[in-house]
């Protein structure tokens, strides 16, 4: 099939690469001539693990290709993936104008049918809204052409978005037409060959979908900490509690890990649209509200322990941090804890070093010109003469690191860990002051 995306970012690309993996021919457009330089060169914009060798594969046999020209897009695709950004504006709400721009430029430049898709993680009635524009420029246009919008969102995680692109647990389609169907239907069958993993569903049910599971995941989280907390002032471990409920069917492991908070650019942007939502529709979102606070408050959680620790005034102090981005496997900096902990470090007069495996150039852009923050060019550096380490990412580099070099490096041998990364007791043993999250 010949495939369009409307936008080149994380979920666009991800998007975009794996359709052609399978032997789509697929068009990226972006507006950016930077980005679409950068990907006609080899190079690709985000990191994400295993993503750049198939956007070269697929580039070399002639399955992707990317470009700036609207015209050309519209014309190249009979299914239109609209993947652009949908930020939140100032009262939490997604705004779509992204997306409106991107459906009256297929209105504009279409000559037959189409199926518009939004893969864009938008507000229910988007797809209303994407008809109306569409149809508006038509009539502008003084034609009258046949096309279906539907909802296709995307559950792609940072770090493991082709894994979970290639071999999906479901695919979410909100759609209303049999030909529209059919096509989505065509689309993904190379992705469940072993059973049927689409779920059909009405476009406002597929939108809702999608808000529902970020919200329910951040909920999860969000609720763990808030355990974890109240775990360390009862003198129980929250990693032993943690085993005791996930072994529950009815609960499970996932998502079930206590820390200094959730970031990046879905779970935060997700749960304040879905709380406007409500609001929008007279549906006060009690719980996700006291989820985004709990998460607000559990990004300052591991600074509160610094502080009891050398008080408020941390002037003179000097700390080494581990991890920068939201989470491993990604240089995403969107909403990361991190940045919470180096501001009001710094804030109390702290100096902070810092190094992170893959997120030190997006850091370095996202967080230049902070007082008293620096990077290292590798984890043991930051470590001399340092007060204390603190680790806000759980890299697999950070897992077992040689902790009598540690020792020797810091000026004591004191750990902040915000990830749980280590066994309490062994460290305590190897002589470690150790202070985690919940233990």
């Amino acid at each position: 099939m010949n495939i369009t995306v409307i936008g080149s970012g994380y979920v666009g690309l991800v998007t975009g690469t794996c359709l052609a993996e399978v032997g789509n021919h697929v068009l990226c457009l972006d507006v950016d001539p930077a980005k679409i330089a950068m990907l006609q060169a080899g190079g690709i914009p985000i990191y994400e693990p295993g993503l750049e060798e198939m956007v070269k594969r697929n580039v070399a046999a002639g399955r992707l290709s990317f470009t700036t020209d609207v015209a050309a897009s519209v014309a190249f695709g009979d299914i239109q993936f609209i993947a652009v950004g949908t930020p939140p504006d100032e009262d939490g709400s997604a705004d779509l104008q992204y997306v409106l721009a991107a459906a009256r430029n297929i209105g504009q430049h279409m000559d037959g049918y189409k199926v518009i898709v939004d893969k864009s993680t938008v507000p229910v009635g988007t797809a209303d809204k994407v008809n109306a524009a569409i149809a508006a420029t038509l009539a502008a246009r003084g034609v009258s052409l046949d096309y279906s919008v539907v909802s296709n969102p995307e559950f792609l995680k940072e770090g493991a978005a082709i894994e979970d692109f290639m071999k999906p647990d479901r695919i979410v389609v909100g759609a209303g037409e049999e030909r529209a169907i059919d096509m989505m239907r065509r689309l993904y069958a190379p992705f469940q060959r072993s059973h049927e993993r689409i779920l059909f569903m009405d476009v406002r049910s597929a939108e809702l979908t999608k808000y529902a599971a970020n919200a329910m995941l951040a909920t999860r989280i969000s609720f763990m900490n808030e355990l974890a907390n109240l775990a360390e002032t009862l003198g129980a471990d929250i990693e032993l509690v943690r085993k005791g409920i996930g072994s529950d069917p009815r609960i499970g492991y996932h998502f079930l890990y206590p820390g200094t908070g959730y970031g990046g650019s879905c779970f935060p942007k997700d749960v304040k649209a879905l709380v406007a939502t409500g609001r929008d529709n007279g549906h006060a979102m009690r719980v996700l509200t006291a989820v985004e606070a709990a998460n607000d408050a559990q990004k300052l959680r591991l600074v509160e322990k610094v502080v009891a620790k050398f008080g408020a005034d941390l002037s003179g102090r000097r700390f080494a941090l581990w991890g920068l981005a939201f989470k491993p496997n990604t240089d995403d900096m969107r909403e990361a804890p991190s940045r919470v902990i180096v501001d009001e470090l710094t804030r109390r007069g702290a100096q902070v070093v810092a190094f992170d495996p893959v997120a030190m150039h997006e850091a370095s852009r996202t967080m230049a010109g902070i007082a008293g923050f620096a990077f290292a060019d590798d984890m043991m550096s930051p470590l001399h003469g340092a007060d204390a380490l603190l680790i806000a990412t759980e890299w697999k580099a950070f897992r077992s690191p040689d902790f009598s070099e540690l020792k020797r490096l810091l000026l004591q041998p004191l750990i902040f860990d915000g990830r749980n990364m280590y066994d309490p007791a062994w460290l305590r043993a190897q002589g470690f002051e150790y202070h985690a999250i919940g233990r």
